[in-house]
Order: C-alpha cells, then structure tokens, then sequence
C-alpha cells in the first residue's frame, strides 16, 4: 500500500465529512484524492460513495450481498490460494501465528493448519454451509492447536502468550491477535456485519462491545476492533485476498479494506 494512503485515510474522511457540511479546511490538511479513491469507487462502490451511517452499511450490504457461496471442502484449496506467503509460493501464511507452513499441511493433526473462522461459528450458529460458514472474507489457515486455544473467544486486548503464539494473547473470555494482522481481524468481522443482514436465511451478524458472547449472534469489542483497525491500515498481503476473493470466488469485495475510514463512518 502506498505510504500516502496508510497515514492519510482517517484525515480524508474527516475532510469528506466536513465538506458535506460546508466546511472548509486548511490547504494544509487536503490530502490528494487518489489517496482513499479506488478503482472500484466509479462502478463497484459507486451506490455508496458519500453516504454515511446505516444509509451506507444499508448500501454496502445491497453491494456485498448474494456473493457466489462454495463449499466448505472448497475452502481448502481456495486459502492455498488466497493466504499464499508471498515469500514462499509453497506454503501458507498463519494468521495468528504467523507462521509460513506448506500448503499440503492441512487437515486436523498437530502441526497441520485448519480453516479458522475468524467470525466464530457459534456466534450465530451457522455452521459450515455455503454461506457465513465458507466466507472467504473471514476464513483464514492457522495452526489446529493455536485454532482451538482462540476457540470462539471475542476479541479484546490482553491475555498470556502461548506456543506457536507469534506474539498473539488470550485469557478466560477474549483473544488478542498479533499486532500484524489486528487491523484485519478487525476489518473481517465488521465485514460479516454488513454482508449479514438476516435477509437471506442466515443470522443478522453484529459487533457489539462485549465479551462473553458465547452462542448469540454478537462478536466483540467493538471499541477495540475499531482501534485496530485505526492501528492496523490494510496491507499489500490484504489487499491481494481482497482482489482474488473477489475475481477467482466470490464476485464480492470486503468494503472495509478498500475504505478502512467507512469504519468509523458506519459505528
């Protein structure tokens, strides 16, 4: 990611917003539109461009939503692809743990790599069918043990280290990634938010500013999930799943990695 869009997303949003309320800021904080503007802003976000509030989640659900589903033994051969380590085309890269490991690793032993569902499955109940159970945008490969330590614990900040940790934390009720990929975590489940309304079968997914959410259909916190997204600007490893998932399986895009400031704009 350009250095230019990491440091100045928040501050065009601010600008975005000021204008829409004729205000008008110092020359010295005008950022460059090329900036925040994507691509796909024209045509893909073109319903949502200038909205704000539950007009825009509304918007970006309406975008993001009926997304081609595939199946959950699809997933597999779908992260091989989506998680590859840039560095090595033979293995994946570890979400939580960070660690590089052979892509023919996968299964459920120890020492193989599973598929996590970063929006944990019990938090809404849906399971592994195509749909919120084989969404790429909150799959990722991790380590089976560390996979199961993370469990269906909310997100905060705190907690002890672990083996295979990679610097991430967990206690009795919530789950700290490493700081690499907290802004993604973050990004994943706002997704899941917005693209599950409960209108077409499936749960209506929300943040909230909890732990303990067990088997509702919450994930927490919310307060600390926006943080790191702050924290955590998208990289050039997120937007590449980004771009696959949406050109090689789903047809959809996470708004969130495009548009990091439609966070705060949204809660």
């Amino acid at each position: 990611m350009p250095a230019a869009r990491i440091r100045s997303w928040k501050s065009v949003a601010l600008a975005t917003s000021a204008v829409l309320v004729g205000i008008v800021l110092p020359a010295a904080t005008a950022t460059p539109a090329s900036a925040t503007t994507t691509a796909y802003d024209d045509t893909y976000y073109a319903s949502a461009i200038g909205k704000t509030g539950t007009a825009l989640k509304s918007s970006l659900h309406s975008i993001i939503d009926g997304h081609t589903t595939i199946s959950y033994s699809a997933v597999w051969n779908a992260l091989k692809v989506t998680d590859q380590d840039p560095n090595n085309t033979n293995n994946v890269k570890l979400l939580y743990s960070g660690i590089s490991r052979s892509k023919s690793l996968n299964g459920g032993n120890s020492g193989n790599w599973n598929r996590e569902h970063v929006w944990a499955q019990s938090h809404g109940d849906f399971g592994t069918s195509a749909g919120p159970g084989t969404d790429l945008h909150h799959l990722r490969p991790e380590d089976v043990t560390v996979n199961a330590i993370r469990g269906n614990l909310d997100f905060d900040n705190g907690g002890s280290s672990f083996t295979n940790s990679g610097g991430s934390l967990y206690d009795s009720n919530s789950f700290e990634p490493r700081d690499a990929v907290k802004g993604d975590v973050a990004r994943m489940i706002l997704y899941m938010a917005v693209r599950y309304e409960g209108d077409d079968g499936w749960p209506n997914l929300e943040p909230n500013d909890s732990v303990n959410n067990g088997g509702t259909r919450y994930h927490g916190r919310l307060s600390v999930l926006k943080a790191w997204n702050d924290e955590d600007p998208p990289d050039s490893f997120e937007e590449r799943r980004n771009d696959l998932i949406y050109s090689n399986y789903q047809g959809n895009r996470n708004p969130f990695i495009d548009h990091p400031e439609w966070v705060e704009a949204i809660w």
